[in-house]
């Protein structure tokens, strides 16, 4: 059977918190601009007009149906699997996530051609952004994973306000749960 990166195992190991993430509540995001899928650079430091919050959620990678995971055992790091149904339940959480007054936008160190097929077949109505030269990803201290030879974000969530991280998730688990989580979050801190 062909891999389906929408479905998630049973058995999918629970992240734990390490602590790589303590220090960025309250950190001042840099004023950067990223390659997005929109076809326009994004500044991660402002948010977007209209909106209170930009989310952005990093993913270590998504996948492609009937692609192979990236290594065999990628089911069995924590907090690798789930991109895909990550990415899904922020786009059909879009609306409320707006309706409490955030922008949300994905980050990954995956190239923007390859983020921007996912975006397209996912249909997702943010944009994606690319931080492949790990500029944000160093600026701000991001956890990160290598697997074959890539460096890879670990799953999380910023809240950012004013140029400032507001607050953090992470860990993030289970992934396709964790758009609510965020949506909740939002409504308790209006």
């Amino acid at each position: 059977m062909p891999h389906d990166p929408m479905v998630l195992p049973d058995d999918l190991p629970v992240p734990v918190d390490d602590g790589a993430c303590a220090h960025l509540t309250g950190a001042v995001v840099p004023a950067l601009s990223l390659p997005s899928t929109s076809g326009e650079p994004f500044r991660v430091d402002l948010v977007p007009d209209g909106a209170e919050r930009l989310v952005l959620y990093a993913y270590p990678r998504t996948g492609r149906p009937g692609e192979e995971p990236l290594v065999p055992d990628w089911d069995l790091i924590p907090g690798a699997r789930g991109c895909t149904p990550e990415a899904c339940a922020f786009r059909d959480h879009a609306g409320e996530l707006r309706a409490a007054g955030a922008t949300v936008a994905g980050l990954s160190t995956q190239d923007t051609a390859y983020q921007r097929e996912a975006a397209e077949r996912l249909h997702l109505p943010f944009p994606l952004l690319s931080d492949a030269s790990l500029e944000l990803t160093g600026a701000l201290g991001l956890p990160t994973t290598q697997v074959a030879g890539m460096t890879l974000l670990r799953r999380l969530t910023l809240v950012i306000r004013d140029g400032v991280v507001e607050h953090c998730f992470y860990p993030v688990f289970p992934p396709d749960g964790h758009a609510a989580r965020v949506l909740a979050w939002l409504r308790e801190h209006r």
